[in-house]
């Protein structure tokens, strides 16, 4: 997620945050680079030149050159600029005084509306809402069978009809009504482009069901494109908020960094993913960290409580402190890591390691399945107790999770460093990922590490000899 234009801004920062003076110069140079690299993620020209202008004044203000640490006042302005751009402020739907709810999603045709509604109704349930859904895309072939199977999936109700796309809604928000939903969540039609048609009828249905919240669906991927329509519908449809769908897969940012200044409404909600639980409330200053580096440790938060029970966790957090890391505690967690989402997203969500995740290729879920293989082919004690794990054992582990004895001692080296992590948190101290580099130490721990690293290898070439 906006992988290029998070390594470029982190590029033209990165000799700022390690000065401990400023001059014109070395301002004027980091400022070319972020323009540059915000034109490149395909964010609105104009947006680009403000975003700019507001951060080149006040990184050469009193404010920054008075300050002990300016070249880190300016990564924190630029931080602070961002989530403004973005949309500062709360995401969060609004809810009507006396049920249902109306939300009527509105959209081109292929920006995602009808999985966006269904992935909006199951996040709805999971805050305890009773959502219900109507197909109101008349004109899409199989758009209503689809949101009917996105329903069952969810167990979520859909109310369906053939009659007009106005009468359909109306007769769906009555029928949520009589049946106790709280929120109804009204998918209708798109088109390939901005029309008057499309219009009148969007105009029909919000003054025959007025809606609470009119979100407009947007394709992240689209970049600049994503914007001219929702000038479009802001000229014609007075939509509330907009939904930016195929997040995970833009690498440049332009629609998210863009949307908020041109339209003045704020990006409600994200999809991160194709599986219908990967629809997200969108916070503008956790995605500033994330683009900055920084991390997303609200986020994590938020994803471990959802994916992990109360008692699972504290359990194995016993376990772990105490330095009881067995087999069977190593597949609990990698299973919470799983529902979690993707290992690399997760992990970028941990401050101070994106940059040791640099490079590393993206995890193969075909590898994370073999994991799973291995420690089922496990008996319950050799689980247990790892250590009684030799190497007939370990060949026939390997022949019943379809592996080699290579993989399976990779495994259980892996289980030796997770608990040396364990350890070294008990004692306060930062893990280190195995394979990757150490964690950036602070100046004067850094040099006294480089010190005894050159003395060590001083003493072996001296032995040598």
């Amino acid at each position: 997620m906006f992988d290029t234009l998070s390594d470029r801004l982190q590029g033209a920062l990165g000799d700022l945050g390690k000065r401990g003076k400023l001059d014109d110069e070395a301002i004027s140079k980091a400022m070319r680079e972020i323009r540059l690299a915000l034109l490149e993620a395909d964010v609105n020209f104009q947006v680009v030149k403000d975003f700019v202008s507001r951060v080149r004044e006040r990184a050469v203000g009193e404010e920054v050159l008075k300050s002990l640490t300016p070249g880190q006042q300016v990564v924190k302005i630029v931080h602070e600029e961002l989530t403004v751009l973005m949309g500062s402020g709360d995401s969060r739907l609004a809810f009507a005084g006396r049920p249902p709810t109306v939300i009527l999603l509105a959209g081109l045709q292929g920006s995602g509306k009808t999985t966006a509604a269904a992935k909006l109704a199951l996040l709805l349930r999971k805050e305890g809402k009773q959502p219900a859904l109507v197909a109101a895309d008349l004109q899409r072939p199989a758009a209503i069978e689809q949101l009917v199977q996105l329903g069952r999936q969810i167990d979520v109700p859909v109310f369906t009809g053939n009659d007009d796309p106005v009468a359909v809604s109306l007769a769906g928000v009555e029928n949520a009504r009589s049946n106790a939903s709280d929120v109804v969540i009204l998918d209708t039609a798109g088109r390939l482009h901005v029309d008057e048609a499309l219009m009148d009828e969007l105009a029909a249905i919000r003054s025959a069901t007025k809606p609470t919240n009119i979100l407009l669906v947007l394709d992240a991927m689209t970049g600049q494109e994503a914007v001219a329509v929702a000038q479009a519908f802001q000229e014609r449809v007075d939509f509330d908020g907009v939904v930016l769908t195929k997040l995970d897969g833009d690498a440049r940012g332009g629609a998210a960094l863009s949307v908020k200044a041109v339209t003045g409404k704020p990006i409600k909600l994200v999809s991160v993913g194709e599986k219908v639980d990967q629809l997200e409330y969108f916070h503008p200053d956790r995605m500033a960290s994330r683009i900055l580096g920084m991390g997303d440790v609200l986020s994590l938060i938020e994803k471990a409580e959802a994916a992990v029970e109360e008692d699972e966790r504290d359990e194995l957090e016993r376990r772990m402190m105490q330095g009881e890391f067995s087999f069977d505690d190593f597949l609990k967690s990698y299973k919470m890591l799983r529902r979690m989402g993707p290992v690399q997203g997760v992990l970028k969500l941990i401050p101070g390691l994106g940059n040791q995740l640099e490079g590393l290729e993206q995890v193969d879920e075909k590898q994370l399945a073999r994991v799973e293989a291995i420690i089922l082919s496990m008996t319950p004690r050799e689980r247990a107790l790892p250590h009684v794990i030799d190497g007939s054992r370990r060949q026939r582990i390997a022949r019943g999770s379809g592996t080699d004895v290579q993989q399976v001692n990779q495994l259980l080296e892996a289980r030796k460093q997770m608990a040396k992590m364990m350890k070294q948190m008990k004692g306060g101290k930062m893990p280190s990922l195995p394979g990757l580099e150490a964690p950036v130490a602070p100046n004067g721990a850094r040099a006294a590490t480089a010190r005894k690293t050159k003395s060590k290898r001083k003493k072996k070439k001296k032995a040598r000899r």
